[in-house]
């Protein structure tokens, strides 16, 4: 016989029915949050398929670096400069590595970008191993190629150098503009006197023999005035991202840290690297290896921000209007 339930039987029923129904609906928010906390954020950076910004973006990865630090690190590889710059500017890419003057260029134009040091290696001024190229002085009526344009880091320090001197090289030499391998091309040739080059390229040149260093453009940084290493090149960052994502770029900042020090002091953590850097023998890979390990630079202070901003005034900077001190990134403990 079918029972009817009177009211109270059935609002009981109804009630236990609303009490389980909260219970699993409280049990379902309980796991999504949990989900969510789990998930870390994510960073997307743009690095040069060949760059030593990949070396060090893919060891951080290789060894769980940012998962340790509580965010994902995605690379997007790029295959030139221009692409990379493309990239950060169109918001296809959180950061990318780029060098101070294009941040400081940026920043007067309107677009100001946070710079999270990356290194202070800039480039070697290259001349035939029979060369009489010694220094800056010897540079006068001499044929000079010059890696990029004319407002790379490298050309205008070994300018701003020479003037100090006495020597305007702009007039005092023949000066041509193209792209690295071509330059050594020309070198080789005997068509050029030296040769002002990145320093991967450089190291790369004096691997294979026939030429040699004739100064490291870091060198002249003293002789201007500018303190310890000079990071020149930097992970840069929307401002207005940088401010929203604040926590998440500290992270970042201290998983590039563990990297790079992983990376100078554990030298079986190259082998995995060794395809990136595409060394076909000893000499370079050790080069590279080097090259990159001497760009490491110092966490940033008050006096190396300032110092910072005087490389900027005499890059031609507008005094101003310099990078703020603000838009330099510090390490957090």
């Amino acid at each position: 016989m079918k029972r009817i339930l009177g009211f109270d039987g059935w609002f009981r029923q109804a009630r236990r029915a609303l009490t389980v129904a909260a219970a699993v609906a409280a049990l379902a928010g309980a796991t999504i949050a949990v989900a969510d906390a789990a998930t870390p954020p994510v960073l997307h950076l743009g690095a040069l398929q060949y760059g030593t910004v990949h070396w060090e973006l893919e060891h951080l990865q290789r060894r769980g670096l940012d998962r340790a630090n509580g965010f994902e690190l995605r690379v997007r590889l790029l295959a030139d400069l221009p692409a990379s710059r493309l990239a950060l500017a169109s918001g296809s890419v959180d950061g990318a590595v780029g060098d101070l003057l294009w941040a400081q260029a940026r920043h007067e134009a309107g677009s100001t970008y946070a710079y999270l040091p990356f290194s202070s290696q800039i480039g070697d001024l290259l001349v035939p191993l029979a060369s009489n190229i010694q220094g800056l002085a010897d540079l006068r009526g001499k044929r000079i190629g010059v890696a990029g344009g004319p407002d790379g880091q490298g050309w205008l320090l070994l300018q701003q150098a020479a003037r100090a001197q006495g020597l305007d090289l702009t007039d005092a030499a023949e000066v041509q503009f193209a792209a690295p391998p071509l330059l050594e091309q020309a070198l080789r040739r005997g068509q050029l006197d030296a040769v002002l080059t990145f320093w991967q390229f450089a190291a790369r040149m004096q691997a294979a023999g026939g030429v040699r260093s004739a100064l490291r453009v870091e060198s002249l940084l003293g002789e201007l005035g500018l303190e310890g290493d000079v990071p020149v090149l930097g992970y840069l960052f929307p401002r207005d991202w940088a401010a929203r994502n604040a926590d998440l770029l500290a992270r970042f900042a201290r998983a590039v840290r563990t990297a790079k020090h992983e990376l100078a002091t554990d030298p079986a953590a190259w082998a995995a690297l060794r395809p990136l850097m595409r060394a076909d023998s000893e000499a370079l890979f050790d080069a590279l290896r080097a090259g990159y390990l001497a760009g490491t630079p110092a966490p940033l202070d008050a006096v190396r921000i300032a110092n910072l901003q005087r490389f900027l005034r005499l890059t031609g900077a507008d005094p101003g209007r310099l990078l703020p001190a603000e838009a330099f990134v510090r390490e957090q403990p």
